[in-house]
């Protein structure tokens, strides 16, 4: 029996970056980011999910993302249908600015996307390997497939990666787009402190010191957040330090739990289910 390798396959863009461990810096940086646009932040306090299990938010944010990457067709369509009935509820108007909150707005479905590809790319370059133009563009037009999965319009979709980056700090620069809301100070304390699992305790205060750190200069106001010389330093020496060590990482320590669970799947199991084997 030949595994179904789903939408992308073990020589696509989209394995090839979201297998690494350092999604997890690009699925905290992301967080971030989501948690600064007064609408995402409503759409979290409307479901207090951030408040009754903070890792389990954190980790969401990046599994529509591993099973569309990593799992069969089947599994990618019904983790999108999933989350696309939860959206479905999410609605109302924001406490704060005053303004509609909707789920499936297409920009608020874009800003959620685009902030999460983008921070991927970054963690990518700064801890893997730079990627070419037509490298980032290939993994763009790979990823708009799983954006339109959660009913992003494909035509608002910027054409290519530094455009949908170009688009980010564009609508970031607007007046009061961003804004420091509770749920973002919530975000803020969970990324810093907040209660994460044991096995990953011990690296993530520098995934949080990194995270803090790399967002850009608009994010970093709303937030607070002065890096001086010498932290930007130390954050781009440890970077390189793990870029440097990365390849003598045996694969337990160097790609995410789905991504080498695909590739047993792939390789010698083709009746597993990503539900077994998708855990960080």
């Amino acid at each position: 029996m030949k595994a179904d390798p789903g939408y992308f396959g073990p020589n696509s863009m989209m394995w090839k970056v979201n297998k690494e461990i350092t999604v997890l810096f690009g699925g905290a940086r992301a967080l971030l980011m989501h948690a600064a646009h007064p609408l995402i932040a409503a759409g979290a306090r409307q479901t207090s999910f951030y408040q009754r299990d903070p890792w389990k938010r954190l980790i969401r944010t990046l599994s529509l993302q591993n099973s569309v990457t990593f799992g069969t067709k089947a599994e990618a369509d019904e983790s999108a249908h999933r989350i696309n009935k939860l959206h479905e509820v999410i609605n109302g108007e924001d406490e704060v600015t005053g303004g509609f909150y909707d789920a499936l707005d297409h920009e608020q479905l874009l800003w959620v996307h685009a902030c999460l590809q983008i921070s991927s790319i970054y963690f990518y370059e700064k801890t893997v390997k730079k990627l070419t133009d037509e490298e980032k563009n290939k993994y763009h037009e790979e990823n708009s497939l799983a954006a339109e999965m959660v009913l992003v319009d494909r035509n608002l979709i910027p054409k290519t990666h530094n455009e949908l980056k170009d688009w980010v700090i564009k609508k970031s620069r607007e007046e009061g787009y961003l804004v420091n809301t509770d749920v973002a100070m919530d975000v803020y304390d969970i990324i810093g402190g907040g209660p994460v699992p044991k096995h990953i305790k011990p690296i993530w205060p520098f995934i949080a010191f990194t995270a803090f750190n790399t967002l850009p200069k608009e994010f970093k106001d709303i937030y607070g957040i002065k890096s001086s010389k010498i932290t930007q330093y130390v954050v781009g020496f440890n970077l390189f330090i793990l870029k440097f060590t990365r390849p003598f990482l045996p694969p337990f320590f160097r790609l995410i739990a789905p991504a080498r669970w695909a590739k047993q799947r792939i390789t010698k199991s083709p009746n597993l289910r990503f539900s077994d084997k998708a855990n960080y």
